[in-house]
């Protein structure tokens, strides 16, 4: 075992700056300009944090038996994630349908922040080493700054938006 709370401290980083976007976004209105720039600056801040996510955290785990339960968990929570985005992406910020899904969403995002936080971390930390740590700790910054860069905001048509 390592320590290796500096890669579970820098992933818990972007959460508080996910959880203060979704703050911002709730108390905003409408399709505004403030609203359309928050919605797409976290979206690119989810997109990029997942995938840098798995490539460098999740899939160390999945090498490791005893977390890969856990391990794939949040990787389907992941997609959940990003197909309840896409939708959000897809939905007329302006309608009563937007605010309802976006509450929806960011519920669920949250429940999934805190169990990584509270229970994946904590289990996943038993199980790390020195090399492991390390490796993470470069993949996950290269991927996140790329994938980022790379996000998608509005993948679907606003008429495949699910009602």
């Amino acid at each position: 075992m390592s320590d290796n709370t500096q890669i579970f401290d820098r992933l818990k980083q972007d959460h508080d700056k996910h959880r203060d976007l979704l703050d911002k976004i709730g108390e905003t209105s409408g399709d505004s300009e403030e609203r359309n720039r928050l919605f797409t600056e976290l979206t690119k801040e989810l997109k990029g944090h997942a995938a840098a996510e798995e490539q460098a955290l999740y899939s160390t785990m999945l090498r490791k038996p005893p977390t890969t339960d856990e391990t794939r968990h949040s990787v389907a929570e992941h997609h959940e994630i990003d197909e309840m985005l896409n939708d959000l992406a897809a939905t007329d910020m302006s309608s009563g349908a937007w605010l309802q899904k976006f509450k929806e969403f960011d519920h669920r995002y949250r429940h999934h922040i805190e169990e990584e936080e509270d229970e994946h971390f904590p289990d996943f930390a038993e199980h790390l080493t020195d090399e492991d740590t390390e490796h993470m700790e470069k993949v996950f910054e290269r991927r996140k700054q790329e994938e980022k860069a790379e996000a998608e905001v509005t993948p679907e048509k606003k008429e495949d938006a699910k009602e």
